[in-house]
Parts: structure tokens; sequence; C-alpha cells
């Protein structure tokens, strides 16, 4: 069980209980299992710069390093890109003008993102809904105030400075109000260019209905596929929060030739945590692409009491966020999690090179078999559908 400071029976993360309790032979083996061996070795830390981890201490938030290899070619060179995640906690009382909160997450983000620049980060992703407190189980329609133009909203303006200051892709998670569409909201990840001009955007796919997480209220599917951006720094694509429970969701990003998978969160640790460790590894084996896993972090208090009709008595918060955001790689290996209960900024070395080596290696591409899984699926979403069951005869 967590505590009300956040933590994990005391301990910041999963990873500092293992290494608290195992002896260091016994850590090694269950590390190897639980996160895998990058070019047969764990993943490797990644050097940082002092002033930068000083700041971290300062500023109370976490920041740490890690590098993935992958085997030297004849004819491509390693194809190095520096990627950053951030996850963060609100910074004011949701009680506070709505303005403010945005405000005061700016600024906090903003210091990050520049740790995140100092260290040379390339493409950095932001958790779902950054900007604002994650409202969507409340039912209450005064948060869609935080809701902004995608193009030309505060917080996208924020981000485009920030890249075009640090050279920096950044992914954008907001709750977009689509001006020119009857001002319908969504639940969207705008793509700035290093250069700060605008890429593109992608909307959730799939929208939770699951306990608290009643964001149908607020949003509704989105409809902008599956997009992959090509960026100077590679491919990099947006699998928004709740789309991580679908499997079909990864491949489809996979099949339209992504590189790198983000996935900006906002997840608590009674509904979700077992799976959290799972997921994203599962996707970056799956679809031979890397996957970075971002979970906003804290505990969001609101100002009036919800139910979600699941028994359980009126509340006013969601229950904990538990950060914990990591990345995995292709080969299976995957970066310690960052804090359970901090702020944090996980910055890592990709060589995408394994993206390619690992399809080669397990052949998951050429043995997918899709024409025969379309042949299903276009059964299956027909009226006259039959499964192919068959029944034991000796059945009543």
């Amino acid at each position: 069980m967590s505590m009300q400071d956040g933590s994990l029976a005391g301990y910041a993360s999963l990873e500092a209980v293992l290494k608290a309790h195992l002896p260091p032979e016994q850590l090694k083996e269950v590390q190897r299992v639980l996160y895998g061996s990058n070019m047969g070795a764990p993943v490797q830390a990644l050097p940082l710069s002092e002033a930068v981890m000083q700041l971290g201490l300062d500023r109370g938030f976490e920041v740490a390093g890690h590098t993935f290899h992958a085997a030297i070619e004849q004819h491509r060179p390693p194809r190095m890109v520096k990627i950053g995640l951030i996850q963060n906690r609100i910074v004011l009382p949701t009680t506070a003008p709505y303005i403010e909160q945005r405000q005061a997450i700016h600024d906090r983000v903003g210091e990050m993102i520049d740790a995140a620049g100092a260290l040379g980060v390339q493409v950095l992703c932001l958790q779902e809904a950054w900007h604002m407190p994650f409202a969507f189980c409340t039912r209450e329609k005064q948060w869609c105030e935080f809701a902004e133009c995608a193009e030309t909203g505060p917080s996208t303006q924020f981000c485009q400075r920030l890249a075009r200051k640090w050279g920096m892709v950044i992914v954008n998670s907001v709750l977009e109000r689509d001006m020119a569409h009857s001002e319908t909201v969504w639940n969207t990840a705008v793509v700035v260019s290093h250069t700060g001009a605008l890429l593109g955007k992608h909307r959730k796919n799939h929208i939770p209905r699951v306990g608290d997480f009643n964001e149908s209220t607020y949003y509704m599917e989105g409809n902008t596929g599956h997009p992959v951006f090509e960026t100077v720094y590679g491919k990099i694509a947006v699998n928004i929060c709740y789309g991580r429970h679908h499997p079909m969701n990864w491949q489809a990003f996979g099949m339209n030739g992504a590189e790198i998978v983000f996935n900006p969160s906002a997840t608590v640790g009674e509904l979700s945590e077992p799976l959290w460790g799972v997921e994203a590894r599962n996707a970056a084996i799956a679809n031979s692409y890397y996957v970075g896993a971002i979970n906003r972090v804290g505990t969001e208090v609101f100002p009036n009491e919800f139910t979600s009709a699941d028994g359980k008595p009126a509340h006013k918060d969601f229950g904990h966020f538990y950060g914990s955001s990591y990345v995995a790689a292709p080969d299976g290996s995957r970066t310690p999690s960052l804090s359970r209960a901090m702020d944090g900024l996980l910055v890592a070395d990709l060589d995408l090179n394994l993206c390619r080596q690992t399809k080669d290696k397990w052949g998951f591409p050429m043995t997918a078999r899709h024409d025969m899984y379309a042949e299903l699926l276009a059964r299956y979403v027909r009226l006259d559908f039959k499964p192919q069951l068959i029944r034991d005869p000796s059945l009543p």
C-alpha cells in the first residue's frame, strides 16, 4: 500500500524497494527479468551535468538518465536521439483562479524544460493535459475553461518559444477547444517542431469510462487516425493515456512507421499501477519501437465531492497519480522508473537503429499475418458476424 505522501511503503519507487531489500547478486537477476537486457547488459546510466542535477535538488525535481545501444552496422551509422519525459504535479490548489493555476504550472514545467534543454534533449514529451488539474473525474463543466486552441493557445505558444530556444521537438498534450467546429472540446497532443512551427496534432483515440475517469463527459473519441510525425530527429507518434490498453492502437502507429511512441498519461495507483510497468514495454516489444511512458504525479483535491456510480462514498480526489515514468526499447529492455511522488525529468539516449535490428531478429512484421486478421476484422464488424466457435457436442 502507498502512503499518504505518495511513496511505496516509504520508498520513492519500486526500484528503491528492491535495492533496499535484495542483496546485489539477487537484485541483478531480478532486474534482468523485470527490465530486460540491452545488448546483453542492463540499460546503462547516462552521465548528466552536475549543474543540472544540482538544479533538480534545489528545485525539488528528480533528474535521471539512461542510454540504449544498438549493434554497430556496416551501412548505417548509429542514429542517436536524446529524448526527455517530464512528470509533474499541479502547483496551486484547484480552488485558485484558473489563469493563475495554469501560469504556475507553466512556470514550473518551464524550468524543467530548460533543464532538459541544458542536457541536450532533442525530443520532449509532457504528460496528458499537463497545463491543468485532471478534473475529468468531477463531471463539472467549469473545468472546460482550461481548454485552449491547439494551434494558438497559451500552452502551445509556451512550447513554441521553448522549442525555438532549445531546438527541441515538444509534444504538448492539452485540452483542446476546436474553434473551427462549434468550439468542441478534445483531448489532443500538439507536436511542435524544433523550429517552433506546428507539425500537427493527434486526438485521443480511446476514451475511458471506468471508475472516476468520466472523460466522455468532456470529449469523445478522436478523429485523427494514427499519425506519425517525421521530425528532424526521427519518426514519432503519440498514444494518449487510455489508448495504451488497446493493442491495435499501438500497432497502427507502428504500421505507419513510428520509431518512438510517447504515451502521455494521467492514471492513479488503485486503478492501473499493476498494469503500468507492463503495457508500454509490451508495446515496444510487439511493435519494434521505443516507448516513452509518462504519468503525472500527486493527489489533486477538488472543491466539490463527486461519485462515479461504483458504490464508493463521495470523495474529492481521484487518488494518487503515481508518476513512475519510464522508457522501453524494442528489445524488451527498459529504464528504471522515475519517482512515484516527485516531479521528474527522465532523459534517455536512443539508438534508433535498434528498431530495424529487432525486426530482423524477431521477425514480428514478417510473421504478422495482417491479411488473416484483416479478414477476421472485416467479418467481425458486420451485423451478421458469427464467432468461429467449435462446441463440444457433449455440452447440454
